[in-house]
């Protein structure tokens, strides 16, 4: 099985202090996996990485075989301004981004894609209403409805089920799953552990280095939890960066 995206010696750092540390490991086509660890442990550093949005102190991250825009990205919400005047048809919309381009006008096709995404998300009729209109969970589904229509290859979520409802919660991980048996890589930052061991089969247990990485039974043992709290009781906020080689790239 092919590996759509290699982890090989990867550092990342907020000025000289590492939020990821020395980091090894692939993501294998198909796969479907869940990042945990303690809060701070570079979860979402890690994805930032990933999408070449923060440079690597050390290591590199290869893509095989995708291109850039076979590889989707939902921030955390937080992250996102909802006071801007966009409607939700346009949101979604934003997801075909990559086929009409910034001054294209969207496809007939691309058009009724983004109805039928938004109807998949149980949010049929939404199209004209204003984003900051919607409540917590009604955004989410927005959210993944244009990950529907970005059709991408890899998606990576970051922490894609905080602050949202039950049944929200449910039928977002129902997409997720369709997703992993579509044959998609799919790479999730996710707090709740029951919601890991339920549906992810493979989790990577972060504390800023690697605790464990493989099966989700394995890597989320009590032994391997208990090391990863007592790694972050351990941290050191004023350490200096430990450089191991200097190729630092995505490739």
């Amino acid at each position: 099985m092919t590996a759509p995206l290699t982890l090989d010696n990867v550092t990342v750092a907020y000025g000289r202090h590492p939020a990821v540390h020395h980091l090894s490991g692939v993501f294998a086509s198909g796969s479907l996996t869940g990042i945990v660890g303690p809060n701070g442990a570079g979860k979402s550093t890690l994805l930032k990485a990933m999408m070449g949005y923060l440079p690597l102190s050390t290591g590199r991250i290869a893509r095989t075989g995708i291109r850039a825009a076979d590889v989707a990205y939902l921030p955390q919400a937080a992250e996102i301004d909802r006071s801007f005047p966009i409607t939700v048809a346009d949101m979604v919309a934003l997801g075909a981004w990559s086929r009409f381009g910034l001054f294209g006008a969207l496809r007939r096709s691309d058009a009724q894609r983004a109805v039928e995404a938004l109807a998949s998300v149980g949010l049929e009729g939404f199209e004209r209403r204003a984003i900051g209109e919607l409540s917590a969970g009604q955004f989410q589904r927005v959210l993944f409805a244009r990950l529907l229509l970005q059709d991408a290859r890899v998606v990576l979520l970051d922490e894609p089920f905080t602050a949202i409802d039950a049944r929200t919660t449910a039928d977002l991980l129902g997409i997720v799953q369709r997703w992993h048996g579509e044959g998609r890589t799919v790479v999730a930052v996710v707090h709740d552990l029951n919601q890991v061991r339920e549906n992810f089969p493979q989790t990577l247990l972060l504390a800023r280095e690697m605790i464990a990485w493989g099966a989700t039974a394995d890597a989320l043992s009590a032994e391997n939890l208990l090391k990863a709290r007592a790694m972050a009781e351990a941290w050191n906020e004023d350490a200096e960066l430990c450089t191991v080689g200097d190729d630092r790239r995505v490739a």
